[in-house]
């Protein structure tokens, strides 16, 4: 099974999802990330927010969602990019609501990250993935 995590700059919280979800995944789920208008790097607080969960995201690059991209997801989910997502017949698609942790302070992007990582918990137990919280 694939997941695909989108958001607009792909520096964010697809990133954070998408790490959380291959942490916590253990092998059972591919996860990938992508942004509609990709960053030129993941954003420094949020790869220092995710250290502190033992999650390293200093090498990840930024990437662009592409509808070949998402028609290969079994799951999309979608964090902020709004009508720029494309929607791909086939692929079931769930929407976050998530505050973008860019240029935020570091105790924001925290209670984002930690948002985040429930959300994935909860979307792997729905897909049947069972997930050793960490």
């Amino acid at each position: 099974m694939t997941i695909l995590f989108a958001c607009t700059h792909n520096a964010g919280r697809s990133q954070i999802a998408a790490a959380f979800c291959r942490a916590y995944g253990h092998g059972r789920v591919q996860a990938e990330s992508a942004g509609t208008a990709p960053a030129g790097a993941v954003h420094p607080v949020v790869v220092e927010a995710m250290r502190e969960k033992g999650i390293d995201l200093g090498s990840a690059i930024p990437r662009r969602l592409t509808e070949e991209l998402a028609g290969q997801a079994d799951v999309l989910v979608t964090m902020g990019c709004g009508d720029a997502c494309p929607v791909v017949p086939g692929v079931r698609v769930v929407d976050w609501p998530l505050a973008d942790p860019r240029d935020q302070p570091i105790e924001r992007v925290r209670v984002i990250r930690d948002d985040i990582e429930g959300r994935v918990l909860e979307l792997l137990r729905e897909l049947g993935v069972s997930a050793a919280s960490g």
